[in-house]
């Protein structure tokens, strides 16, 4: 049974303060106990908000590490450190980092090492910007991608990622993908799974939308077979909008 995830990525907002208090507030707020809850928060709040979250349902991720285990890398955050602070997730791969600070697969594959290595679960990002989309290309596009990261895994590592596709074209732009849409490229990436890990592995992986995922279009998203909850921008920083996505279901 593949688990429902929604997590939110709080990206670069809300001082300390402010994401303790937001903290605060999902904490007290969700009641489910089959869905799985991640906190994206800004690297300094970390700690902070992993002493906050009491709810067994909740849980908190950083949204990058360093590619390196330590060393003269001034200002980087390995993903030791970030184990120590009480996370268990990391976002990788989001496409922010990719086109605004070049990150290459060789350099997401040092990251995946280094989170596995540290015990922590990969939020592995996917997904094409608005060219390839209207070239038609998509599907070969996030397979690619695919291929020359994560799918260089065991599949017992493999197994302990969870995925995300963003449609880059629909990040912060209000638009969203069709149900349709969400529902084909999610299937797409299952069936590649499947024919490089076999069908029960594909059934087990937990695949996330990530493109302008809202509390009004979010239960029309999560009913495709494919899409197994969303990873979360801007409807992630007010408690009563992120509830009502992970409600949604």
């Amino acid at each position: 049974m593949r688990k429902k995830v929604v997590a939110g990525n709080w990206k670069c907002n809300t001082n300390l303060q402010e994401g303790i208090a937001l903290a605060k507030e999902v904490n007290d707020i969700v009641s489910v106990d089959d869905v799985v809850v991640v906190l994206g928060t800004p690297f300094v709040h970390i700690t902070e908000v992993a002493k906050t979250v009491t709810n067994p349902a909740v849980s908190v991720s950083a949204q990058n590490c360093a590619a390196e285990p330590k060393g003269a890398f001034t200002g980087e955050v390995s993903a030791e450190m970030i184990a120590s602070t009480g996370a268990k997730y990391v976002i990788l791969g989001h496409s922010e980092r990719r086109e605004y600070y070049g990150e290459t697969s060789e350099i997401l594959n040092k990251k995946l090492a280094l989170v596995l290595e540290n015990k922590l679960t990969p939020i592995y990002c996917c997904g094409e910007p608005l060219e390839i989309r209207e070239a038609g290309t998509q599907n070969e596009y996030v397979i690619k991608q695919l291929q020359e990261t994560i799918f260089t895994l065991p599949v017992e590592e493999f197994k302990k990622l969870i995925l995300a596709y963003e449609p880059i074209w629909a990040i912060g732009t209000g638009k969203t993908a069709t149900t349709e849409q969400a529902q084909e490229i999610h299937k797409t990436i299952r069936d590649a799974i499947a024919a490089k890990f076999g069908q029960d592995v594909a059934d087990e992986i937990s695949i996330l939308y990530g493109g302008s995922c809202n509390a009004k279009n979010a239960k029309e998203l999560f009913a495709n077979p494919d899409v197994d909850g969303g990873l979360i921008g801007g409807a992630s920083l007010k408690a009563e909008d992120f509830n009502a996505i992970i409600t949604s279901y």
